[in-house]
């Protein structure tokens, strides 16, 4: 199984679209700030779409998080605002090992960030709209899940 992941498109679809059509993905995961484009999001592809609530997704019904099981890893999504992510990851790994999570995968920053190496594996895609990380280039990130072994995570560039 594919997993796209992306955050942080603030209705700045173009960039989504065509990393959709480039990977082709069997789940796609946003991890908040999609700022009223959900529709459009999930209309895009033929495949599930899991998407949190961000902290500009004003007035939207989204979850705040979520919990997917896929293969033998528990994932937690979140937009990460709430876990103070723009000092660190501490926080957030903190709660992923108190909610029983294999991994953790969160926006809110817009700089991508991978830590595949521990126990606990943590993902930031960054942002596909308003990247802020040197470079500035858009980004997303992509999980492959093949059988029971482990995930094979890789963050990408347009």
């Amino acid at each position: 199984m594919k997993a796209l992941v992306v955050s942080d498109t603030h209705k700045r679809n173009e960039n989504y679209f065509a990393v959709v059509e480039k990977e082709s993905p069997d789940l796609v995961i946003h991890c908040g700030d999609a700022e009223g484009s959900e529709y459009a999001l999930s209309a895009a592809v033929t495949c599930p779409v899991e998407i949190v609530l961000g902290n500009n997704d004003f007035f939207s019904d989204l979850p705040r998080e979520r919990f997917l099981d896929i293969g033998r890893y528990r994932v937690w999504v979140t937009h990460g605002h709430n876990y103070y992510v723009n000092m660190g990851t501490e926080t957030i790994r903190r709660e992923a090992r108190v909610k029983g999570a294999d991994i953790v995968l969160f926006g809110h920053t817009h700089r991508p960030y991978l830590d595949a190496d521990s126990d606990i594996k943590v993902m930031n895609p960054g942002s596909l709209s308003y990247p802020r990380q040197d470079g500035k280039r858009p980004s997303y990130g992509v999980i492959e899940f093949v059988g029971d072994g482990e995930p094979k995570f890789e963050i990408k560039y347009l």
